[in-house]
């Protein structure tokens, strides 16, 4: 039987990389998750990698978004 301190003590023995989290993250924005994947993942990824790469990809999604408003309002399309 599975007892509640299971969890915590993998938790620092995680393998997953970096890239890994980057790729998991990047496909989270887009909607596009396997159930097993997600299984997966939640075994292997860091917390701490996951809220980093949630950050980087937000802002790279906010400079990307802002960098099309800025071109179509500069390309006179808009007006």
């Amino acid at each position: 039987m599975k007892q509640a301190g299971d969890d915590s003590k993998g938790a620092g023995r995680r393998r997953g990389t970096f890239f890994q989290t980057l790729r998991t993250v990047g496909w989270s924005f887009f909607g596009v998750r396997k159930a097993v994947d997600h299984e997966n993942d939640l075994r292997e990824l860091s917390p701490a990698h996951v809220v980093v790469a949630g950050v980087i990809g937000a802002l790279v999604l906010i400079a990307i978004l802002a960098s099309v408003v800025s071109w179509v309002l500069s390309s006179g399309v808009a007006t």
